[in-house]
């Protein structure tokens, strides 16, 4: 069978999430309009007859302003060695840009095949245009194929799979079809109240939130999951809790939804928000708050 390891690169927004939602059917990594949202490198397993692709979701390469940033463009970048294949994401409603050119001059020397993605052709007004920039992107590197996709409406999505799986190697299945993902499931519940957070409170607070879980307990019906929000300024953390608690009741009404759904179980949801000044450039909080392993 064809197995291997596929890296989703590219600017922040550009869909590589929800690409990877769409893949495996399964709500794995969450999504916003914010830039930046994902932070951690997320795996999520493909199995069908006749292969295992393991996608490897990065976050978005960008200019950084903080340590947080320098991190994350870090794991981006390394998570493009050792893999069979990069599929590079644009978002082709807005054209390729500064951004894209900065992130492929950093991926066409290696020694991979790269597949670009031109992503939300839902969004493009003028299809007739799309052969035209094909063209013209065909001119800046010797990319194994140019595929138009839609993550979202899933369009294309399983020609982008047959495609993948002519440049994976032919061995052995490399996780069990039980192995959905490389992160636990602490991680996705504490994801799942950072994505409301994002959704309710749009451009007020992009980056200055992340979230982990302080306490899970399970049993045959119900699980009771403690989350704590961490902020790096006392006036979000009013925002978030809202007009006496307003916003976090709806935050923890969402994000319930979500965990009770990826669960299969009833959730018994508690959420506190704490400030810690200035977390994004102090790299001691990083581990404690998931976002760096120990020995990085």
């Amino acid at each position: 069978m064809r197995c291997g390891f596929v890296s989703l690169v590219g600017r922040p927004n550009v869909g590589k999430s929800t690409l990877l939602n769409t893949i495996l059917g399964m709500k794995l990594a969450i999504t916003s309009n914010v830039s930046g949202t994902t932070r951690n490198i997320i795996q999520g397993i493909y199995n069908d007859d006749n292969s295992q692709i393991v996608f490897v979701d990065t976050p978005g390469i960008h200019k950084p302003s903080n340590k947080l940033g320098n991190l994350l463009n870090k794991k981006a970048y390394n998570n493009t060695e050792g893999v069979d294949v990069i599929l590079f994401l644009v978002d082709i409603s807005k054209g390729f840009g500064r951004g894209d050119q900065f992130i492929l001059d950093r991926i066409k020397d290696k020694e991979i095949p790269v597949i670009l993605l031109l992503n939300k052709i839902d969004q493009v007004k003028n299809k007739e245009n799309l052969l035209g920039q094909i063209d013209e992107l065909r001119k800046l590197h010797d990319f194994k194929e140019i595929i138009p996709i839609s993550a979202s409406k899933n369009d294309n999505v399983d020609v982008l799979i047959d495609c993948v799986k002519k440049y994976l190697p032919e061995q052995d299945a490399i996780y069990s079809e039980e192995e959905l993902t490389n992160v636990t499931t602490r991680f996705i519940m504490a994801e799942f109240v950072r994505e409301k957070v994002l959704e309710l409170t749009h451009d007020e607070i992009p980056h200055t939130v992340t979230c982990y879980v302080e306490n899970y307990e399970e049993d045959d019906k119900v699980v009771h999951i403690q989350v704590l929000i961490v902020v790096d300024r006392d006036n979000i953390k009013k925002i978030i809790i809202g007009k006496q608690g307003s916003m976090l009741k709806e935050v923890g009404t969402r994000a319930r939804k979500d965990m009770e759904e990826f669960l299969g179980k009833k959730v018994f949801l508690e959420t506190y928000v704490k400030t810690l000044k200035n977390w994004r450039d102090q790299e001691r909080y990083f581990v404690e708050l998931g976002l760096k392993d120990e020995d990085e």
